[in-house]
């Protein structure tokens, strides 16, 4: 049997840059992509040097970190030698979820242009983000006025939007109605399906969008920090009580490095050094990962700060995202989320997820929540509805899909539309399983494909799944079908790329170089969208 020559490996990064090989191989393919519109075709020597030459202030615009899969070691490695700003950027999550109020591109162009001075709104990047923005915040403070950026892109300074409800600056009320459990009994799972009325705010939204919401801190768990303190419940700070303000004004998740740095103001001794130490980031008794304010205050015992300080040295609490699961053009006035409570043990203590606890268990029916709605970047519908699509989001991933798919059947949408969903079991955690198979009875979910990664004694994800029916997935492709993800940033969304990766080389006759190349150009032209955290 003759076996068909691969093409030639396309070369334009140097084996000597910085780059691991699967970078390289990815960056080889996006160039070659941006260079060539009939196929891909190899640069001279010359011409891939030039690629690589900084332009005018060192930045050929070109964001090679934008990856939520890499770790932010990596990120700053390939930033190395970029304008402050980039660097800025390399340091965010890369989500571009918008819980900051911008893009990650935007946010740390604000930042440098100093147009922005809070450097903790990246909430998926966490700490490590936070403590990288202040690094470098520290070399804009320390650079010459000459060599700080003077100017950045105009959409970077983001305005505060006056229209209320559109922005976490400027949120609304919107009523809470119900909760109903997905899950069935027997699932190691607790996930909920979230109702609101937004009749009352007059808030619309387009599928794709995400719903920022104002969780309070548990009551409970801000008492404990109050005998922590020693303090009075009735302690006036910012003009309200101390348990108000710990309630919904700050964070008392992971303790900011501002805790630690007070905290070794008022010990001594082996204490102070330990604190000093995690005020820098370091990890002294191996534990740094675990502390939020409640067990930092349980590690330093002996120190009790003053109500006042204590609230100050605490970051402001955040508000969460959730993928918007229903439509305003199916359901006017109501909207929809798919919730994943967050439990779990750290020693012998119960720790909770702020926002999905407070959706379970802390409102009820008729209660007013701050929330806003968050446009989606780059994550819609096809603009012409012949257009089909194929939706991979196990897991509350589900949760866009399902808005998805009651749009196209409000709005006459006669593309395809394919469903790959996936959990641990299939008779208990079937999210909207009912409403799933009638869509598919009803002719609406053209296929439907599921993965239950605790059923058999191998495991099998949704990744697993594309495989099996790659033949197929292919030949969507090849019509002009556009692909959707959504859930786990780290593992899953990896995953599925390489299946598709996979599935592209195999049926379509491409070598794993130009099946990369393939991918990255469906990302391109927007035929390629995440919505990953």
């Amino acid at each position: 049997m003759n076996q068909m020559t691969p093409p030639p490996k396309i070369e334009i990064i140097p084996s000597s840059a910085p780059f691991s090989e699967a970078q390289r191989s990815w960056l080889n393919g996006f160039f070659a992509g941006l260079l060539s519109t009939d196929g891909p075709m190899p640069l001279s020597a010359e011409q891939g040097a030039g690629l690589l030459q900084p332009a005018g202030d060192g930045d050929d615009g070109e964001a090679p970190w934008h990856d939520q899969t890499m770790p932010i070691a990596e990120r700053m490695k390939l930033a190395e030698g970029r304008p402050l700003r980039r660097r800025m950027m390399a340091a965010m999550a890369q989500q571009d979820c918008g819980q900051c109020g911008y893009n990650c591109n935007d946010y740390s162009d604000a930042i440098a242009s100093k147009a922005e001075a809070r450097l903790n709104l990246c909430v998926p990047g966490g700490k490590e983000t936070a403590r990288m923005l202040k690094a470098l915040h520290e070399e804009l403070e320390k650079a010459p006025p000459a060599a700080a950026p003077s100017s950045v892109p105009a959409a970077a300074a983001v305005a505060v939007t006056a229209e209320p409800g559109r922005s976490r600056e400027n949120p609304v009320e919107a009523t809470f109605v119900s909760r109903r459990l997905l899950n069935k009994p027997g699932s190691e799972k607790e996930t909920w399906h979230i109702e609101f009325d937004l009749a009352g705010c007059g808030l619309d939204y387009v599928v794709g969008d995400s719903f920022g919401i104002f969780a309070r801190n548990d009551l409970g768990h801000v008492d404990q920090i109050i005998a922590l303190l020693g303090a009075a419940h009735t302690t006036k700070v910012r003009g309200r009580t101390l348990r108000e303000v710990l309630q919904d004004e700050v964070s008392l998740a992971p303790a900011p490095d501002s805790l630690f740095e007070l905290l070794s103001f008022i010990t001594g001794g082996a204490q102070r050094e330990k604190a000093r130490a995690l005020a820098q980031g370091e990890d002294p008794d191996g534990d740094a990962a675990t502390l939020d304010v409640m067990a930092a205050l349980q590690k330093f015992s002996g120190a009790r700060p003053h109500p006042e300080a204590f609230v100050e040295a605490l970051e402001l609490l955040q508000p969460r995202l959730y993928s918007i699961s229903s439509s305003h053009n199916a359901t006017p006035g109501k909207l929809s989320l798919t919730v994943d409570c967050v439990r779990y043990m750290v020693g012998k203590r119960k720790r909770l997820g702020l926002a999905s606890t407070f959706l379970a268990e802390r409102i009820s029916p008729g209660d007013r929540v701050k929330v806003y709605i968050q446009k989606a970047h780059g994550f819609a519908l096809p603009p012409d509805p012949k257009t089909s699509i194929i939706m991979i989001g196990p897991g509350t991933g589900i949760a866009p899909f399902r808005a998805f798919l009651h749009d196209r059947r409000a709005t006459g949408a006669t593309g395809k539309n394919w469903l790959f969903f996936g959990h641990q079991r299939s008779d208990c955690d079937f999210f909207y399983g009912d409403e799933l198979n009638a869509m598919k009875t009803a002719g609406l979910l053209t296929r439907l494909s599921l993965a239950w990664s605790r059923d058999g004694d191998k495991k099998f994800y949704v990744q697993d799944r594309m495989r099996e029916v790659g033949r197929e997935l292919w030949n969507w492709l090849a019509e002009g079908a556009n692909v959707y993800i959504c859930g786990d940033a780290k593992r899953m969304a990896k995953d599925v790329e390489r299946a598709l990766v996979d599935i592209v080389a195999q049926f379509g006759a491409r070598s794993i170089d130009e099946a990369v190349l393939f991918v990255a150009d469906l990302k391109k032209k927007g035929r390629f969208q995440q919505d990953v955290y």
